[in-house]
Order: structure tokens, then sequence, then C-alpha cells
């Protein structure tokens, strides 16, 4: 009995020993899986994102209804964790971006934020303007102020001002745009003050600021911001855009299409699923942007019929420092090829461009 007493002890013993290595190394496991998840790296990883219809997005007072559908393309971009950044080394469309490329010198994720929401309100304004020119119908812009967007550390609106503020004005003075503004304070020497006052949040306030010189240009003053105007189209018959938080340009050319297709009779799309990208200025212009790649992934996957690209011309210095640079169009017609996609590429170099192929089918 005591054999038997001592066996069962010493299996028990055992067990307990065995079930402390278990926890501790479930403990590890679990600290190591958490560290490689959560701990952030120095870049950003970019993947296929999705397809978002634009009528649900755009409203066009008193609208025309198409039978096919407009939509933006997004891509997903998240700060890379340890597994993340390993994980994109093996995906064909994932990218990894270190964070200087990505974001501005001394910008921080929440000034980002801020600047891709601004870029999207701009798009979207600019967007307006061309297809209401494109229909002949009326707008105009209301000037608010200036916007900012980043504030630089050590200089005069650091701690005070911060990304998403308004200024209405300085000592008292209004202006009609940031030009104004940029040239009132370089009237100022190092050492000034100056009043400002501005919105954030929905509240006027107002600070006192020292003018300084920055640090890389003594000859220049100021209060340590970069800034753009803030400015509202105002149309007839009223647009709405919701864009939920989508930041970027890159939807220009795919909004102007919805709403210039709300505005007339015809059906713009004839029946088709239409997507794609590409900025867009106030002449109409398509212009070159970031993740074509993967946007035509994230559209193949939703069935879409048409995918217009931006048929941008890389610049002879860029091509010269890096020779494999493609265009826009080139890039997202490889794709479509290494993937097998029916799915027509276009490309486009102006708003026109894509009228034309549109009135076409």
């Amino acid at each position: 009995m005591t054999f038997i007493w001592k066996s069962n002890v010493g299996r028990s013993i055992r067990r307990s020993m065995n079930n402390k290595k278990f926890t501790i190394i479930m403990i590890i496991l679990l600290l190591v899986t958490a560290f490689g998840s959560f701990y952030p790296l120095p870049y950003y990883i970019q993947k296929p994102g999705s397809a978002f219809a634009l009528d649900d997005i755009v409203n066009v007072d008193n609208k025309t209804a198409s039978e096919g559908d407009f939509s933006l393309m997004t891509v997903s971009q998240a700060e890379a964790s340890i597994f993340g950044y390993i994980w994109a080394q093996f995906n064909d469309y994932q990218e990894i971006f270190p964070v200087e490329e990505v974001r501005a010198p001394h910008e921080s994720e929440d000034e980002y934020s801020v600047r891709q929401l601004y870029l999207m309100d701009n798009s979207a304004s600019q967007a307006i303007e061309v297809a209401f020119e494109e229909a002949d119908e009326q707008y105009s812009y209301e000037y608010f102020g200036v916007y900012i967007l980043n504030v630089f550390p050590e200089m005069p609106a650091d701690g005070v001002l911060r990304a998403g503020d308004r200024i209405t004005k300085v000592d008292d003075v209004q202006f009609e745009s940031s030009e104004e503004f940029i040239d009132y304070v370089s009237t100022k020497n190092a050492g000034e003050s100056v009043d400002i006052t501005y919105v954030r949040d929905d509240n006027e306030e107002t600070a006192t600021l020292e003018l300084k010189a920055f640090p890389d240009n003594e000859n220049q003053v100021g209060l340590g911001i970069s800034l753009v105007d803030d400015r509202e189209i105002t149309t007839n018959p009223d647009v709405s855009i919701n864009s939920d938080g989508i930041g970027g340009p890159s939807a220009g050319l795919m909004y102007a299409l919805e709403i210039y297709d709300q505005l007339i009779d015809e059906d713009l799309t004839s029946g088709k699923m239409i997507a794609g990208t590409g900025t867009i200025n106030s002449d109409g212009e398509v212009g070159r942007i970031g993740g074509i790649a993967q946007k035509v992934v994230a559209a193949d996957r939703q069935d879409i019929e048409v995918f217009f690209a931006p048929d941008d011309e890389v610049p002879a210095e860029i091509l010269e420092q890096n020779p494999d640079v493609k265009s826009n169009y080139e890039e997202a017609l490889e794709t479509a090829r290494d993937i097998g996609t029916d799915m027509e590429i276009v490309p486009v170099k102006t708003f026109d461009d894509a009228i034309r192929y549109l009135d076409g089918i």
C-alpha cells in the first residue's frame, strides 16, 4: 500500500509539473502572438480593399436612376505589425511602404488622417465642379478660412493649434485665400505676436502666438503650420456626398461620373458595373494614384465589368532613377493579365475620355 501511495504521489507531482510547463508555454506563446500581432513597425501595409457603389454615397436632388453602378475603389492600409510584415512578404498584392513614404516629415498618424479626409473632400468638390460644368448646371464657391493640415514641432502653433482647425482671422483681418494669409504673416518679423481666431469642433477660439523663424529657413517666419484653403461648393441642384471616413483624392474621377450620371437623363452606365480610380482637377484632368494593382484585384473580386485607370505619363527624371516604373494604366493592365480577369481596363487621361468611352457602349 505504501508503494502504491508513493507511486500515485509521484504521478501527481509529474502531472502538476507538466501542467505548469504547459501553462508557462501557453503564456509565452500568447505573449509572442500578441507582440507579433500588435507591436507596430515603421511600415505601412497596403492590400486590396473594396468597391463602394456610389449611388449609396452620392445624392443629387431630383436625380435620375441608372440600371448599372459606378463604384469607387479603396485599398486597405494599416501600420505593419511583425506578423503582418512577414505575411505581406509572401503575398503578391500586399505592398510594404516605409512610414516616410506615406506620411510627411513630422506628420503624426492623426495629422495624416486629417490630410486624407481633406483630400477626399477637396476631390469631391472638384468632381462636382467638373460634372456641373459638363451638364451646364450652376455652382459657386464660398471661402471659410485657412484649414490646418500639419503643425510643426517646436514652432509657435505647436501645442495650441492642431490639424483640422480652421483659421478665420489674424489680428481681426479676414482673408479670401491662404495666399493672402501667408502674405500677411510674411510682413511680420520674428518675435512679433499675432492674434489668431480659429474654429475647432464648431467652437470659435482665440490665441496669441509669437512668430518664429523656421529652423531650415531663417529668412522665413511663421506659425509653423501647413495649410490649404477651406472652401465649400454650392450647387443647384444640391449634391450631398457621404464618404463615411474614406480618405484620399483617388475617387475624384468616379465621383464626377456618378454626379454627372445623376444630372442627365441618359443612363451613362448602360446597365454595367463600372469602377475605377484617379484624381481629378477642375479642368477634368485625371491624375495618377497609388495602389492601382490592389484596386484592380479588389474590383475583380466584386465582379466589376469595366475599370477606368489613369493613363498618366511617368516623368523622365523618375524613369531615369527607376526604369521599371509603369503608368497606372500599364500596371492595371499587367495586374489584370496576371489574375486572369475578364474585366476591361480602360485608359483615361481626362473626364471626357471616360464620357466618350461610356457613350460608345
